[in-house]
């Protein structure tokens, strides 16, 4: 890192491990990291043959406790996916914003109709992967794994995928948006922690009763959990304050054709900020980009607050990085 001012350190667990720890999450206010050293995961031995690897599965669901429930249950389980996420897919939602090409042309319509009939319908996204050792049991794994969940019946799809061709997903859906010019537009993304105590609230009141009824963006909408274990305090992130072992990650990633729309959206996010603050859903956001006051700033990191004014003290004391987030610039 290159603090703020002007030192150049190395951070790390047991080295500085203040400036460590303040660095994640810490919005840039400490430092600007030159050079990082990443924990790569060893991918299957399949992967070099470029042979199919990956089993990808999605699970459709017309009731959200149901669809939580199932999710927390497959991060909760020791030897569980490789990946889990949720998504929403609302009525007349065209399928380019499900953020891949899963779905058969059969299949998407069969999802589609389900979405016409209940609003809105929830996704449930698993990936196993495996290797030249799994190929034999991956499906009695999966069988294993799916036992007990309450998908709607008849609506579970699976494929079986290269290790590349899932994880550059994301880059084939940015080529059919580039060639229909839905790519370079307005992105007034709005991303939250909510603790699970409020998660059903939220669907209800801002899934439901907003996004839905509003009918401002088609998305895609994102909502997961994630173990509150695998974040340590000491981290300059805040997520939900609440004492519960899962909290829900929301992302609504809005896209908006210019900036009339973009302006409509952006309203749109903050009238949800105030109906959480209104109805007590402690949410957080994450890369927060709403807050315009120090007060705001202040009871965005909570607790943390003190601590971060010391880091930014220590680090940054004429505070010269990042003031266009305003969190110590008035």
């Amino acid at each position: 890192m290159v603090v703020g001012k002007g030192d150049f350190m190395t951070c790390s667990k047991s080295m500085n491990s203040d400036l460590f720890y303040g660095v994640l999450g810490g919005l840039g206010q400490f430092g600007i990291m030159t050079r990082a050293r990443i924990v790569l995961q060893k991918a299957p031995t399949r992967v070099r043959s470029l042979k199919t690897c990956v089993k990808w599965v999605r699970m459709i669901y017309d009731d959200f406790a149901t669809f939580t429930k199932d999710q927390e249950h497959l991060i909760s389980l020791n030897h569980g996916p490789s990946y889990v996420e949720g998504s929403l897919i609302m009525k007349k939602s065209p399928a380019n914003n499900w953020r891949s090409s899963f779905f058969s042309v059969h299949d998407e319509a069969k999802v589609n109709l389900l979405a016409s009939e209940c609003g809105i319908v929830y996704s449930l996204e698993v990936v196993k992967y495996y290797d030249e050792f799994g190929i034999q049991t991956i499906d009695e794994e999966l069988d294993e794994m799916f036992k007990g969940l309450n998908f709607k019946s008849g609506f579970i799809f699976k494929k079986d995928v290269t290790f590349v061709d899932f994880l550059n997903r994301v880059r084939s859906e940015e080529l059919k948006l580039q060639s229909k010019g839905l790519w370079d537009v307005h992105h007034p993304w709005l991303n939250l922690f909510i603790p699970k105590s409020g998660i059903l609230d939220f669907n209800q009141r801002v899934f439901v009763d907003i996004i839905q009824k509003e009918n401002k963006s088609a998305g895609p909408f994102l909502v997961y959990p994630m173990n509150r274990k695998r974040w340590d305090y000491r981290m300059s992130s805040v997520i939900s304050e609440e004492d519960e072992d899962v909290f829900y990650t929301v992302g609504l990633l809005h896209a908006a054709r210019n900036v009339e729309d973009s302006k409509i959206i952006e309203n749109q996010n903050k009238k949800i900020l105030e109906l959480c603050d209104e109805i007590g859903i402690k949410i957080k956001q994450y890369l927060p980009r709403y807050n315009e006051t120090k007060e705001e700033w202040m009871k965005h990191f909570g607790a943390k607050w003190s601590l971060f004014e010391e880091r930014k003290a220590k680090y940054d004391p004429k505070m010269i990085l990042s003031p266009g987030q305003k969190i110590f610039n008035f």
